[in-house]
């Protein structure tokens, strides 16, 4: 059978590789579990510096394997959409940033798995679509990052209409922040990881956990919470030394490096 879910690292860049090529990727319990169980370990190694979510074989994924749902029961649907939540919550969750290479279809829980993550590169052959209300399985679950990914709108014809849509329109409606051909697509990824890596380890982290923590917060509250993120990022090593650094003019060296 091989190995559902393949993971390198390299010099900070660990990449997760859905590996069921011949299923479109299909999320099966299988393979949620090696990538939730792959994502906890990431979190607990502080030489990850970002995470690229890819896939192999012609999709990127094409959702929930339905061959495993057939005639279940609820204790079985509910252990399933739990898992499948818990995944998406510890990608949303982790210290790094997740950036999603998306090569061909994201399709219902593969394009949840899309918007949970926070960047995506596509390819301009890439398609996302939400289509369980045609097969009377409305994307209730791939809605929650959605509806917090792109325009409402957009969300609601996605999922009441099962239409796909095209990279560029993805593109233009946030789900995704690069659209290139696809011989360009790991140029763009590298350029981003290459980015990310440069800046401080510590600042990165904070930045993802602040982001968490404002995100749905009202303004007054959000300043409130921002301040006090900031003050303990301000007193840090890795600031100091990048506040002295840009004065110095000269390149910083981080805490992590």
């Amino acid at each position: 059978m091989g190995d559902d879910l393949l993971i390198t690292a390299d010099e900070g860049v660990v990449r997760l590789t859905l590996n069921r090529p011949e299923r479109r990727n299909a999320l099966s319990t299988r393979l949620l579990g090696a990538l939730e169980k792959a994502l906890v370990d990431v979190a607990a190694d502080e030489s990850a510096r970002v995470v690229v979510l890819a896939a192999h074989g012609p999709a990127f994924s094409s959702g929930h394997d339905l061959s495993e749902m057939i005639g279940r029961g609820e204790r079985e649907y509910r252990e399933l959409f739990e898992r499948c939540a818990r995944v998406m919550m510890t990608i949303r969750e982790l210290p790094q940033p997740v950036i999603a290479r998306v090569h061909g279809a994201a399709w219902a829980a593969g394009c949840q798995l899309v918007a949970a993550c926070d960047m995506a590169a596509a390819s301009d052959e890439a398609t996302f679509a939400t289509p369980g209300v045609k097969i009377g399985l409305f994307c209730t679950t791939p809605m929650v990052p959605l509806i917090r990914a792109v325009p409402i709108r957009v969300a609601r014809e996605m999922l009441f209409t099962g239409r796909p849509i095209s990279a560029q329109r993805a593109h233009e409606a946030g789900l995704v922040n690069h659209v290139v051909p696809l011989d360009e697509l790991d140029a763009v990824v590298d350029e981003m990881t290459t980015t990310i890596r440069a800046a401080s380890p510590y600042a990165v982290r904070v930045g993802k956990r602040a982001l968490r923590a404002i995100e749905d917060l009202d303004e007054r509250s959000a300043y409130g919470e921002a301040v006090a993120i900031m003050t303990t990022n301000a007193l840090a090593a890795d600031a100091q030394e990048g506040m002295r650094a840009f004065l110095e003019k000269r390149g910083p060296r981080w805490s992590g490096d």
